[in-house]
């Protein structure tokens, strides 16, 4: 893991988040993808199952069997961890709920806006050789907070055939309607236009590999998606006062996501900053995935020793992080410096772990520098709008002259026309 000034980091300008990256090989899979299920149908997913899952299915629906058999499976201690992510994460949410609103600005005017959920949402849950129930929760909870009519999930099914246990207790838990044995491209393809078995959906949530998230990008204009995630990112802010242990074990915590994982200590005590150094490689040592974090933090991992905090802060909105921690004596006096992250964790004790599961706010986060203009997933990304525009024959007749002004200044003589026609102003 790499020791820099921040004038040398810059120069290096090398942020894997942002490089450019070849996907025309990926792109032309999953376009071929896309047109095989769209022409083909369940067919398409059966073989494509076997291709890159080596599985034969008979059904691409989980059965009731099977979330039976996943429920007796699964310990008391892991339903009582879930319990508890499912209650502080509906609670949090609930906060984020949108109302219809009305107004009366004049005498025959009524204007408002109308919130309305969206009827069907897909959501991709990675799968095959690892489970991941908490993205089951941050994403079904804040749609069924939303009241969407429908929620499905896909996922890849493990060697077995089958979709983890915990995975579907979780589904279970949170009231999803069906689990689909889906995975990759294919699975965004079946979301996006239908199959057989599967119903078009109208907005696809979810992480995924390449290519998911570039399927995702293709399919979105007929659908709507959440966003294309990019590789998971988190920055650590540390003074003086930070534990040079828990800042390595919580860079750790995200290069173990994968190779292309960002890991970034921005430290403005360079004691700190080698004594981090010295306790990644310790603790990475230990780990169970430290192939994948040892590859990360070669190619991602960077410790930056800043002047002062200002820099600091600096340096933090031109990279706008996914995860963003400040380890920092009096964060919360800090935390106006900070104009652009996806989550923003205060203190030593609000580890970015905390957040992917039990606090609350959800992990769904802005990658790839897109916290400058994005938001995490919540209950608003599963709501649409429409206005609402009532006004009488009078509270009209008042304002016609200037609509009429106005659509003539654009040369729209009908939009113009519209309105004379109401004043009996017009040659029939």
């Amino acid at each position: 893991m790499k020791l820099m000034t921040i004038d040398q980091f810059r120069q290096d300008n090398k942020r894997v988040s942002t490089d450019p990256e070849n996907y025309e090989q990926i792109d032309k899979t999953v376009l071929e993808i896309i047109q095989n299920v769209r022409s083909s149908g369940d067919n398409a997913l059966f073989q494509y199952t076997k291709k890159f899952d080596g599985i034969n299915l008979d059904q691409l629906t989980v059965s009731q069997a099977e979330f039976a058999e996943a429920g007796e499976k699964v310990s008391n201690r892991f339903l009582t961890a879930l319990e508890q992510a499912n209650k502080n994460i509906t609670a949090f949410h609930e906060n984020q709920k949108e109302h219809s609103w009305f107004t009366n600005p004049g005498n025959g005017i009524m204007l408002g806006q109308k919130v309305s959920p969206l009827e069907k949402v897909g959501i991709y849950v990675p799968g095959g050789k690892a489970a991941y129930p908490s993205t089951v929760l941050m994403n079904v909870i804040p749609a069924k907070l939303a009241g969407v009519k429908k929620v499905v999930i896909t996922t890849p099914p493990g060697a077995n055939g089958k979709i983890s246990p915990e995975v579907l207790t979780a589904a279970k838990l949170t009231g999803v309607d069906k689990v689909y044995k889906i995975g990759g491209a294919q699975a965004i393809a079946a979301l996006a236009y239908g199959t057989e078995s599967i119903d078009k959906v109208v907005k696809i949530v979810g992480p995924g590999n390449a290519f998911v998230a570039r399927a995702k990008k293709w399919v979105y204009g007929d659908v709507d998606i959440d966003m294309i995630a990019g590789p998971s990112e988190i920055c650590v802010v540390a003074d003086a006062t930070a534990n040079p242990d828990y800042v390595a074990a919580d860079l750790l915590s995200q290069a173990e996501h994968d190779e292309r994982a960002s890991a970034i200590c921005i430290a403005t005590d360079p004691v700190l900053a080698e004594q981090v150094k010295a306790s990644i490689i310790r603790q990475a040592a230990q780990l169970e995935r430290k192939e994948i974090i040892q590859q990360s933090l070669k190619e991602n991992g960077k410790i930056i020793i800043a002047d002062n905090l200002a820099n600091a802060f600096g340096l933090v909105n031109e990279l706008a992080p996914e995860h963003l921690q400040l380890m920092v004596e009096n964060p919360f006096e800090k935390l106006s410096q900070v104009k652009h992250a996806g989550a923003i964790f205060l203190g030593h004790y609000a580890p970015e772990p905390l957040g992917d599961y039990v606090a609350g706010p959800n992990h769904t986060l802005p990658t790839s520098g897109t916290a400058v203009f994005s938001s995490p997933l919540g209950v608003y990304d599963f709501l649409k709008k429409s206005s609402i525009i009532h006004y009488s024959e009078q509270a009209l007749q008042k304002t016609s002259d200037s609509i009429i002004t106005l659509a003539k200044a654009e040369g729209l003589t009908a939009h113009a026309n519209s309105i004379q026609i109401r004043k009996g102003d017009y040659d029939a």
